[in-house]
């Protein structure tokens, strides 16, 4: 079976929507790492402090038929292609992976089975 990494990065409000579309569109585990985002803009400042949007990165491991699935339903869901809401999303393949649980393999295999 051959993986893909997803990437989504959205604000840390949208979170929680993106896993459970993810989740449902037959997703698996999930990494989640926080952090700020800086533009080309000056931020805004209120009393001498710099107002940042926060940010997650959520990072998936998935079978190559189902990234595309899973990233299309973030896509659709979150509205990352409108210009005025924040948020991307790559997919980047994995050559090597190690670790992954044998149960989760076992469910992408019946998603997979049940796409084709």
């Amino acid at each position: 079976m051959k993986f893909t990494a997803l990437v989504v990065v959205i604000e840390n409000t949208n979170e929680q929507i993106a896993i459970d579309v993810a989740k449902e569109a037959g997703a698996g585990t999930v990494t989640i790492l926080t952090g700020k985002n800086i533009g080309l803009e000056e931020k805004k400042v209120f009393f001498g402090l710099t107002l940042e949007e926060n940010v997650v990165a959520l990072l998936f491991v998935l079978p190559r038929k189902l990234s595309m699935k899973v990233m299309k339903a973030i896509r659709v869901k979150l509205e990352i292609d409108n210009p005025e809401k924040f948020g991307f999303a790559f997919t980047m393949p994995l050559s090597h992976v190690a670790g992954l649980d044998i149960n989760e393999l076992h469910h992408f295999e019946n998603d997979i089975q049940s796409l084709i």
